[in-house]
């Protein structure tokens, strides 16, 4: 009998793996090769549950990728990515990521500006200043998502 219950329960397993896979959030991330911090982000998001595929691209084509999601010069970090329908631009806090797909807000995504030191991929929490998480909405006005200490 506990043949049996083992078997069942593997072949459930089996059975059910891929749906539970796919139902993780699947990042997508465009980055410099080069960027050390693109890399600690990317390990931040994965430690987080999330699934991430990173590409390295040429600056050049980064910044066409953050032209074509219309992602204004005073938002842009030094990545982007893409998660369901929303981008993420620059060192986001997976928490707020999470937040973001829970809560579903009308919006295009979540940023933060510049390479703030306390930020995920940065040396975070107690490296540097506080910053702020953005959402920026649908018509490109933004509010703060998240504030961080």
């Amino acid at each position: 009998m506990k043949r049996r219950t083992f078997l069942l329960c593997g072949s459930a397993l089996v059975l059910t793996g891929p749906a539970l896979a796919d139902a993780t959030p699947r990042i997508k991330v465009y980055k410099s090769a080069t960027c050390g911090c693109c890399t600690a982000w990317v390990e931040h998001v994965r430690q987080a549950g999330f699934s991430v595929e990173a590409q390295n691209v040429d600056q050049d084509a980064l910044y066409t990728f953050k032209d074509s999601l219309q992602i204004v010069p005073e938002l842009a970090g030094c990545h982007t990515a893409v998660v369901e329908d929303y981008f993420i631009e620059g060192h986001v806090p997976a928490s707020d990521i999470a937040r973001l797909l829970a809560e579903r807000p009308k919006a295009r995504g979540l940023a933060v500006p510049g390479m703030p030191m306390s930020s995920p991929g940065m040396g975070g929490p107690g490296a540097g200043d506080s910053f702020d998480t953005l959402l920026v909405g649908a018509n490109g006005s933004t509010s703060v998502f998240a504030s961080h200490s």
